[in-house]
């Protein structure tokens, strides 16, 4: 009997360490980065500009602007997943610049050029904000479509909750990081994640038209979480499922590129 209370007491306090170890080190199970030098040469087909967007605190945030190819019908404001940086996901931008969109994407703290290193959702948060707000100076917000892709779908949904862009596209989001553990580690109780991003919670506030896309062989963001996302749309809202598309590479899915043509020709 005290060998069976000496292997239980082990493994409980096993599984107390595991899972202080999992909260303060999630942001090394979250985010990828990958880092460049401050005089990194990034190399496109297509014309842009380096910005760079100051926050509160003094940290330095990296993005690269696209412009249209033709006169620019308005902005693309682009938050991407949790891994590489700007050198890699610079490439989406012709996507849409081509269907006369400019294109203005961010790399997060310690990401790409970006200073600093990620540390909170609420700083996570305030920096995506203090960007959007810096480019709204140059493009009215009305013209201004919101898209976030994996990771970045949670801040995007925040974002068009907490502002009034002219639409809000969300590629393979999630419900929320709570739910992403629950799936993934199951075992993880639901108050050591300190990345909620739930954007389950804050889609029924966002008052602008939502288009959410999924590819239905997602391996990473089950496509029955996505869906529960669903229930918070609004009636004019969509939720396109992408037959055989996966988790990686849905901005090049041609049945992405054209209903995200169709979308935006109606604005």
């Amino acid at each position: 009997m005290k060998v069976l209370f000496w292997i239980l007491g082990l493994g409980a306090a096993l599984y107390v360490v595991v899972c202080v170890l999992l909260y303060f080190q999630q942001e090394r199970l979250l985010f990828f980065p990958a880092k460049l030098p401050a005089d990194h040469r990034f190399r496109f087909n297509s014309r842009f500009e380096e910005r760079w967007i100051p926050t509160p605190d003094g940290t330095r945030l990296h993005g690269l602007l696209f412009p249209a190819d033709s006169t620019s019908k308005g902005l693309i404001f682009y938050l991407h997943g949790n891994g590489g940086a700007l050198d890699s996901w610079g490439e989406v931008a012709a996507t849409y610049t081509r269907l006369g969109y400019s294109v203005f994407l961010l790399d997060y703290r310690g990401y790409g050029k970006s200073e600093g290193r990620i540390s909170s959702q609420a700083q996570l948060l305030a920096d995506v904000d203090t960007a959007y707000q810096q480019l709204t100076r140059e493009f009215p917000e009305n013209r201004t479509v919101l898209l976030g892709y994996s990771l970045g779908t949670g801040p995007a949904a925040w974002l068009a909750a907490r502002h009034r862009p002219q639409l809000l596209v969300l590629q393979a989001p999630y419900a929320s990081m709570r739910a992403m553990a629950r799936q993934h580690y199951p075992w993880v109780p639901s108050f050591i994640v300190r990345y909620p991003l739930a954007t389950d919670e804050v889609l029924p506030q966002v008052q602008v038209p939502i288009v959410i896309f999924h590819g239905n062989q997602d391996e990473v963001i089950s496509p029955q979480s996505t869906q529960r996302l669903e229930r918070s749309l609004k009636p004019q809202d969509q939720f396109i499922t992408l037959p055989g598309a996966g988790h990686n590479g849905m901005t090049y899915n041609p049945a992405y590129q054209q209903a995200m043509r169709r979308i935006l020709a109606g604005l």
